[in-house]
């Protein structure tokens, strides 16, 4: 992993030009007016699965989220967040329904324990994942029922201390590799290998691992992620590298009242 990072602070409009790719991160600890701010913005389908969290900071962190992610491609598309239109893969990968002729924005999201990761591109897909890293290791059993031979075994060669990293450096690679290709548990996850060593170079090994780049990050203290993304130019794998810039999200200075919120 390239650590540390450079996140800058949020930009007073969004471009994202095809040969980028953008990671934001967002924490979900939001103020009760600003919250209530984005979910103006949701729709009837987000709303209710909102309503079905039971516990009130997990759907507090799901509004949030959504809202954010509303936002940010509503910056990048040059539409008001209320109006955009989500369509779902055959096995729920969401994707947003363009109005105009430009290259479609892809977007992945990952969210968890109060902090969001979210990433966007032009013409490739994604995949992008979050774990927190426990200050126990107690994943082996995890390990060998959703893990490949390989996993397990370079796993359980690292010392202990470092084992809650590396189960979720795996975790967090496999994830985003299984979103990336959009067809969930249809791929099994021990179908294919990651490498987990902490502060080693990031691998794949999988029936098409020449189409994609893994890559892992630190988003905050105790957290890490990974983004897996088509190499592509003009359309043909394996073409180019994509420049990484990396964002904070935060709450615009001068959001307007009304739900259409603006970048």
């Amino acid at each position: 992993m390239a650590d540390p990072l450079i996140w800058s602070s949020r930009p007073k409009t969004l471009d994202l030009p095809e040969k980028e790719l953008h990671i934001w991160r967002a924490n979900l600890n939001l103020a009760p007016e600003i919250l209530d701010r984005l979910a103006l913005t949701l729709d009837k389908d987000e709303k209710a699965r909102a309503a079905r969290f039971h516990f009130s900071r997990d759907r507090d962190h799901f509004t949030a989220c959504r809202g954010i992610l509303r936002e940010l491609l509503g910056g990048y598309l040059g539409s008001s967040p209320s109006l955009i239109e989500f369509s779902y893969g055959e096995f729920g990968k969401p994707t947003h329904r363009p109005r105009d002729s430009r290259p479609p924005v892809r977007f992945n999201v990952s969210h968890s324990s109060g902090l969001a990761v979210l990433a966007f591109a032009r013409n490739c897909e994604i995949g992008i994942d979050l774990e927190p890293i426990s200050g126990e290791f107690a994943g082996e059993e995890i390990a060998r029922h959703y893990f490949s031979a390989r996993e397990v075994a370079e796993l359980i060669a690292l010392p202990a201390g470092m084992r809650p990293e590396g189960f979720s450096l795996c975790w967090t690679r496999k994830e985003a590799y299984v979103k990336a290709r959009g067809m969930g548990l249809q791929i099994p996850l021990d179908s294919f290998s990651v490498s987990l060593t902490p502060n080693q170079p990031e691998l794949l090994e999988s029936e098409d691992s020449q189409r994609w780049r893994l890559r892992s990050f630190k988003p905050a203290p105790d957290f890490v992620a990974a983004i897996v993304h088509e190499e592509v130019h003009k359309g043909i794998p394996g073409g180019q590298d994509f420049q990484m810039r990396y964002w904070d999200w935060a709450v615009p200075v001068s959001a307007p009242s009304s739900p259409a919120l603006r970048t």
